[in-house]
């Protein structure tokens, strides 16, 4: 892994810790202020939104479902973005979550060490952004020319 995506990765996981402290309230504003990931224009996406879109159906899609909508076994991402913020979502890729509960066990395995999820971890996020802000669709992207 080249030396920067590392430095990016430890930022991110030391960011992911940060927004944990915060208040509830505080995560769910950040969540709606955040600056967008992505870019659409005339209904295709910027390069790195269309590898996100790549890179999860390669990762994320056996689990949570074609276009991130989820599945019997995996949350829909599209309406979880909705109420995460970026550094929560990198927390719970990167490190992974377990809710167990009387009645069921949800577990996200960590991808932090998974080289196709962590080195385009930023682009995943901005399609599944795209997806849950609902600037782009179902299905493949189309992506913007010469970008």
């Amino acid at each position: 892994m080249e030396m920067s995506r590392m430095k990016f990765l430890h930022a991110a996981v030391a960011a992911a810790f940060c927004a944990l402290a915060l208040p509830a309230t505080a995560q769910q504003s950040a969540a709606t202020t955040e600056e967008k990931p992505y870019t659409v224009q005339d209904g295709r996406v910027d390069r790195g939104t269309y590898n996100g879109y790549r890179r999860y159906g390669n990762s994320c899609e056996r689990c949570h479902g074609q276009d991130g909508a989820g599945s019997s076994f995996a949350p829909n991402l599209v309406d979880s973005l909705k109420h995460l913020s970026h550094e929560q979502f990198l927390e719970v890729v990167i490190n992974g979550r377990q809710n167990v509960t009387s009645s069921q066990q949800n577990v996200m395995p960590p991808f932090g060490q998974v080289e196709d999820v962590a080195l385009y971890i930023e682009d995943i996020y901005a399609y599944l952004k795209a997806r849950s802000d609902g600037v782009v669709g179902r299905g493949r992207p189309q992506r913007i020319a010469n970008q």
